[in-house]
């Protein structure tokens, strides 16, 4: 009796906007795996019937993925090859598959990517904001409150930050960066591939501004693109109180989370940075 080698799961690419952008491996991949796991099955079959492609798919999306795990497990475990899609672009980027590809890597399968298009590495290439390093922040929050405090937690980074952000909310968050960082350089990019792909530039309120003339520069899904803070600069004056605080904070037997709380109130900057010094400072007595 021979072993099945279990079979492999494709993590594919697809396109987008442009169908032009998927990989000749990809569609030769989609073609040739016994099924495909799809976010949604009717929209992906679109795709399939440009490339004539009759692989059969079933769904997978964020209310059944942990269900679907040991259904797609038992076809590679029979030796089926499965290609994992999203509706467009790269899976688990913002999209389902996290949980799948978590578990399958776990229990050993052998998971293969297929690169190609992707909404946030497309938008960065032709932004013209520093790239060499740059956090993704996925979808900000729909709630004002809760997008204030995270606009807040990434304020003072300063690599270029990017985000999500859809049509009925893209207003909002100009809004939010209007109030928190209304001197950054933004560019929206929306349609990324498609006849109306756009890239704006500017301040959040110019931006703003644009939006609410022309509403048609609100459709679309986007990719916000904000620089990042400038470099905070101490003088030496300001580096010696500093010293002088903390030996006092330290001295006087505060604790170090507290003390850094105490540094960044009095002084600017994350309370992280100023727990760092302190205790690198404990740490020499």
């Amino acid at each position: 009796m021979t072993h099945q080698h279990p079979g492999t799961l494709y993590v594919v690419a697809t396109p987008i906007g442009n169908l032009e952008d998927l990989s000749p491996r990809a569609a030769r991949v989609l073609a040739e795996v016994s099924r495909i796991a799809a976010e949604d099955t009717r929209h992906s079959s679109r795709l399939l019937a440009h490339l004539g492609i009759n692989t059969p798919m079933l769904s997978l999306h964020e209310h059944n993925e942990a269900r679907r795990v040991d259904t797609l497990d038992s076809y590679l475990m029979a030796g089926e090859n499965i290609a994992l899609i999203s509706d467009a672009g790269t899976p688990l980027i913002c999209d389902p598959g996290f949980v799948l590809v978590r578990e399958l890597r776990l229990r050993g399968r052998d998971i293969v990517p297929l690169p190609g298009p992707c909404a946030l590495i497309s938008a960065l290439s032709a932004a013209g904001l520093p790239t060499d390093r740059f956090t993704f922040g996925g979808f900000l929050p729909s709630k004002p409150s809760a997008r204030r405090q995270a606009l807040e937690k990434w304020q003072a980074r300063e690599e270029t930050l990017v985000f999500y952000e859809s049509p009925h909310r893209i207003e909002h968050t100009l809004e939010s960066l209007c109030e928190q960082m209304p001197e950054r350089a933004v560019v929206l990019a929306r349609e990324l591939t498609k006849t109306y792909e756009t890239f704006l530039q500017g301040s959040p309120s110019s931006l703003l501004s644009q939006l609410k003339q022309d509403p048609n520069q609100s459709r679309g899904e986007f990719v916000v693109m904000i620089a990042g803070a400038p470099p905070a600069v101490q003088s030496d004056e300001q580096s010696i109180t500093a010293e002088v605080l903390l030996n006092a904070l330290l001295r006087e037997g505060v604790g170090v989370k507290q003390g850094a709380a105490v540094a960044a109130k009095m002084l600017g900057g994350r309370k992280q940075e100023w727990y760092a010094r302190l205790q690198a400072l404990k740490g020499e007595d």
